[in-house]
């Protein structure tokens, strides 16, 4: 009986990647997408949402997780506006007071310690507009397994860059061996 190696984890945040802020420049502006009638108004940020993003994240060689605090909500209100299906969440660590506080003043990420727990050892990607150098780090230094902690631009979300980049990994040093 032979095990197939399963595929790498693919961390995926909402607020930023999948919803981009836009800002001040010219070259960012916050996009606006046409949404579904039901629970449109619930919460105006989903009107950025590029239903192109699904089919996109969808094709990664990868399993993707929700890494967000939209926690559940990322299945009920993100993934149906993507066109991605219901996807494992990544729950908070369960922490001491005292580790909460060290992390803070380390700078670390409430994910990372979550994410590299749950990766168990697997390689993994993580997309995020919040990654520190600190974050990079700690995962370095508690990971066995290979990483790429990956960081988009909050003001454009997901480039095709992006995705250039994490497919490359997924498929080089992300991939399964054999």
């Amino acid at each position: 009986m032979t095990g197939r190696t399963p595929l790498p984890l693919l961390f995926l945040d909402v607020d930023g990647p999948l919803i981009p802020f836009g800002g001040t420049l010219r070259e960012y502006p916050a996009p606006q997408y046409p949404t579904p009638a039901a629970g449109a108004a619930a919460n105006p940020l989903l009107a950025r949402l590029d239903p192109a993003l699904g089919p996109r994240l969808a094709a990664l060689p990868c399993e993707l997780v929700w890494a967000t605090t939209w926690m559940d909500d990322a299945n009920t209100d993100v993934a149906p506006r993507v066109g991605l299906p219901d996807l494992p969440v990544l729950d908070p660590p369960e922490l001491s007071e005292a580790q909460q506080r060290e992390d803070e003043y380390r700078g670390l990420h409430w994910k990372t310690r979550a994410l590299v727990g749950r990766a168990g050892g697997r390689p993994f990607a993580w997309v995020d507009d919040e990654i520190t150098a600190a974050d990079r780090a700690w995962v370095s230094a508690h990971h066995r397994g290979a990483a790429l902690l990956h960081r988009v631009d909050p003001r454009s979300g997901l480039t095709g860059a992006d995705f250039a980049a994490l497919d490359d990994w997924l498929r080089g040093p992300g991939a399964p061996a054999g």
